[in-house]
Formats: C-alpha cells, sequence, structure tokens
C-alpha cells in the first residue's frame, strides 16, 4: 500500500508532485520515441541513397551493351585440361599413372637410348611454339656506354680569389 497519511493536505500535494513527475517522464519517454523514429527513418533514407548511387556506378560499369559489338569468338573445340582439373587424391593417383607410363615409354624408346640430350632437344623443338628472334641492337665502339659531356661553365669547380 504506502504510507500512513498523517495530514489530509500532505498527501494532496505529494499526488500533484507524483502525477507532474509521472507526466514528466512520460514526455521524456516520448519524445526519446520521437528521436528513435527519426533517426531509423533518416538511416533508412540514406541506406536507400547508398543503393540508388551503387546500382548507378554499376550501370556506368555495365559493358553488356557493348558485346553485341564484339567479333564472335569461336570456342576452343577441345577444352583445356588445366582449367578445369582439380588436384585431390584420385586424380593425383591418376596423373602418377599416366605420367610413370609415360616415362617408360620414352625411356625405352630407341632414339632417347641412343643419345638422350639430342631426343630432348628434338622433342622442344616439334612442341615448343616458334619464337621470333629479335635483331640485336648495334654496339658502339666503347662497348655501348654513352660518353658523358662536360659542361662549361665560368663558376664551375674550384678557382682562387683574388683581389
Amino acid at each position: 500500500m504506502g504510507k500512513p497519511r498523517s495530514r489530509p493536505n500532505s498527501s494532496s500535494k505529494s499526488d500533484k508532485r507524483r502525477d507532474e513527475k509521472e507526466r514528466r517522464v512520460l514526455q521524456f519517454y516520448g519524445k526519446v520515441g520521437d528521436t528513435v523514429a527519426s533517426l531509423t527513418a533518416k538511416k533508412d533514407i540514406t541506406k536507400k541513397k547508398k543503393l540508388r548511387s551503387r546500382q548507378r556506378k554499376l550501370k556506368a560499369y555495365d559493358l553488356a551493351a557493348l558485346t553485341e559489338f564484339l567479333p564472335e569468338l569461336q570456342a576452343p573445340k577441345q577444352p583445356t585440361p588445366a582449367a578445369d582439373f582439380k588436384l585431390n587424391c584420385k586424380s593425383r593417383k591418376k596423373l602418377i599413372l599416366r605420367e610413370g607410363k609415360q616415362l617408360s615409354a620414352v625411356q625405352n624408346h630407341p632414339a632417347f637410348q641412343a643419345d638422350p640430350l639430342a631426343a630432348i632437344h628434338q622433342h622442344l623443338q616439334n612442341t615448343q611454339p616458334v619464337s621470333e628472334e629479335k635483331p640485336k641492337k648495334k654496339t658502339s665502339k666503347n662497348g655501348g656506354k654513352k660518353k658523358k659531356s662536360k659542361k662549361l661553365k665560368g663558376s664551375s669547380g674550384p678557382q682562387s680569389m683574388d683581389m
């Protein structure tokens, strides 16, 4: 229940104070609620603005419209094995077996048995693409070094001061 009432006038004053305090607290909570609502609304607005600007930027970098002007590329007839090759335990075992068979076939080949270095050299010439050699630059008589030209100035170098 509460405090015992000794004076009738004092209880009405405390009731008024209590009511005033409750009113102020409710008013404060109302202001806090309004502030929170306005802040969340502002936050939502800024999020939407950022999203819109991000989408505009993505549209600017969208090059899909240019694909119709590009020439058609022919799809490779045989996909490269390294592109979709994942090396797990099973595929590693297969690779080791295949490479082992290849190595034994190379070692048993008569050209490799006769001269291994010449056979490897011939294989590389047959399989590697032809690279165009660039012509060598002409070297000057001093071995390609440039001469440093001396600058003639009136105040360069140590000079004696005569007065």
